[in-house]
């Protein structure tokens, strides 16, 4: 029998980048990015019950598009069977990705300091 490693469930991982670099199952939801293009819908609204991907997949998106991302995530992907598609979208544009999951607040003030903070963090990546 050979030296097989068994790869781990990420549950609870949302980075898109430790999934893949880490050894990680991963349900390649690649595909979607296609689509997602080739429909071009004004707005995209990504509906799931708790614990059901939707911040993997925003990160999954972000790794694919941002300019400086690391291509080689997706080499082993179905995106990549996509070359001309990966050519001319993937590492093309700036993203600006924010999460509010950690505005937890029990007053205006906090809430609106603490989304001001999420906010200004995300524009000092630019």
């Amino acid at each position: 029998m050979g030296n097989t490693e068994q790869k781990m469930l990420p549950i609870g991982i949302e980075s898109f980048k430790e999934i893949c670099t880490d050894n990680f199952y991963y349900v390649d939801k690649t595909a979607m990015i296609r689509d997602l293009i080739r429909r071009r819908g004004k707005v995209n609204l990504f509906t799931r019950p708790r614990r059901f991907g939707k911040s993997l997949n925003i990160a999954m998106l972000q790794s694919f598009f941002e300019v400086g991302g690391d291509k080689t995530m997706f080499n082993s992907l179905k995106i990549s069977n996509e070359t001309e598609f990966c050519e001319r979208y993937m590492g093309k544009f700036p993203v600006v990705s924010i999460s509010l999951k950690s505005v937890n607040a029990a007053d205006y003030i906090t809430a609106r300091a603490l989304m001001r903070d999420v906010i200004g963090n995300e524009a000092l990546r630019f």
